[in-house]
């Protein structure tokens, strides 16, 4: 059973590009802005920091948490996606 969501599945759909950080699942609108007010606008960034984390996603998700002030929800969701498009694309 396929349990992607509709967010993820356009995400996963194609290569990174230019894609604002908005684009990331997980990321709210609120996100979004304290990632861009952090310097973190285009998703290729966002996933920048996952890989200089080593694709951990546990790490990767405290980081969101802590310093970007993102929901438990919301750096599960987007840990899952940036790692979902490494293992299509890397």
């Amino acid at each position: 059973m396929d349990h992607t969501s509709p967010r993820l599945r356009v995400f996963l759909s194609e290569p990174m590009g230019e894609k604002d950080v908005s684009w990331v699942d997980g990321i709210s609108h609120e996100l979004a802005i304290n990632l861009v007010n952090k310097g973190i606008n285009k998703a290729y960034i966002l996933l920048g920091q996952f890989l200089l984390m080593h694709k951990n996603e546990a790490e990767f998700q405290r980081w969101l948490i802590c310093c970007c002030g993102a929901t438990e929800c919301e750096a599960q969701q987007s840990s899952n996606c940036l790692k979902e498009w490494c293992a299509c694309f890397l």
